[in-house]
């Protein structure tokens, strides 16, 4: 069996000791040893989020998340802005018009940054806009958006602001109550190191006021029964106990290392690939604001970026991403997020090296990997 490196941005690698700690015997959902791992659990996500806010969980992907922050808040009819800049920016919409609501959509050239001004514009229009979604991360294009100037638009309106930060949270800081975030969410299997399988929604103030009069219909993603639930560290409905336990593991092990150095190292391997993508000649695809969590990468004019994706995964089982929608072909995308080192990044430059040389990009073989060992040798 070929071995697996795992660096596209989700899922990413599980720490060896985190299996280990989700291997051990499983304990009952609604047990008092149970209760005491929720109660940890919810604690420890506060700690991440940086906020005094209930941080919920559930068990689901990062959209299921995305879809509690619609159903929680608004009512059928009910106006929301959407930053649709890539493919999960555009999902935000699909999301609204499946619960009845209207999506007020700002369309951003895939690349780009969102404008703080564009947003502030139309809920000075509209007052009747009552939210505005926005990812804190385009995965899809490895654009950040500024989303803390965004609360700050937010802030003095009727609006709630609703960030999905599913592959940022745990890659660079996101201060939630610093910032003034109404609604914060995640998922476990990206810079939190975890399988898939878990959801996080941290809930401002202003979101829980708006959460009374929301109307669109909803069950598994109650807020309402999971705060109750959770406020007494139970699960409203069966949890994900392995994953919970992975999670103590995590908490535990980012206590160890400190936030500060993963956040520092994050920046590390990210300067050091885009580096080598600069030596390659290439750019980047993300033309604002590029991330630190992932980087996209603009193939050659003569390249499918799909056809670099699978002579990584078919030749060396190296997963990175290739490119959605109208993206696909034109890019590639790697991950520098949770349980990667300096050498899995380097192992990547050195397999996309190969890749383009065999796939007939003229440039000079080695000068990817040289360049970022100089930034990793400096740092």
């Amino acid at each position: 069996m070929k071995k697996v490196s795992l660096l596209a941005p989700g899922p990413t690698p599980v720490p060896p000791r985190t299996l280990l700690a989700m291997a051990q015997p499983l304990i009952h959902h609604r047990s008092a040893d149970f209760q005491e791992v929720i109660g940890k659990v919810r604690a420890g996500l506060k700690k991440l989020f940086q906020t005094q806010n209930e941080v919920l969980t559930f068990c689901s992907s990062g959209t299921g998340a995305m879809e509690s922050s619609v159903a929680n808040l608004l009512s059928p009819g009910d106006k929301a802005i959407t930053v649709s800049g890539g493919k999960f920016g555009e999902r935000w919409a699909l999301i609204l018009k499946a619960y009845g609501c209207t999506p007020v959509e700002i369309l951003v050239p895939w690349g780009q940054a969102v404008n703080p001004a564009d947003v502030a514009k139309l809920l000075k229009d509209d007052p009747s806009i009552k939210a505005v979604y926005v990812q804190a991360l385009e995965t899809s294009t490895g654009v950040d958006h500024p989303i803390e100037e965004l609360a700050q638009v937010t802030k003095n309106t009727g609006a709630v602001l609703v960030v999905d930060a599913v592959s940022a949270l745990g890659a660079y800081p996101i201060p939630v109550d610093q910032w003034g975030l109404d609604v914060v969410l995640s998922g476990s299997q990206k810079a939190l190191m975890l399988p898939p399988g878990l959801a996080f929604a941290s809930i401002g103030p202003k979101a829980l006021e708006m959460m009374k009069t929301s109307k669109c219909p909803k069950f598994y993603f109650s807020w309402a029964k999971e705060l109750k639930s959770q406020g007494e560290n139970k699960g409203a409905f069966t949890s994900p106990v392995t994953l919970f336990m992975g999670l103590l593991d995590i908490f535990a092990m980012l206590d160890e290392w400190g936030m500060d150095k993963v956040y520092a190292e994050t920046v590390i391997r990210s300067k050091a690939f885009k580096a080598a993508v600069k030596a390659w000649g290439l750019d980047l695809y993300s033309k604002q604001r590029p991330s630190v969590a992932l980087t996209a990468v603009q193939c050659p004019e003569n390249i499918d970026g799909q056809k670099v994706v699978k002579w990584l995964k078919d030749k060396y089982g190296i997963f990175i991403a290739g490119g959605q929608d109208q993206a696909k072909g034109k890019i590639f995308r790697v991950a520098h997020m949770g349980y990667i080192n300096e050498f899995d990044t380097l192992q990547a430059i050195s397999a996309i090296e190969m890749a383009l040389k065999g796939l007939g990009y003229a440039f000079e073989m080695g000068s990817g990997v040289a360049a970022a060992q100089k930034i990793f040798g400096e740092n």
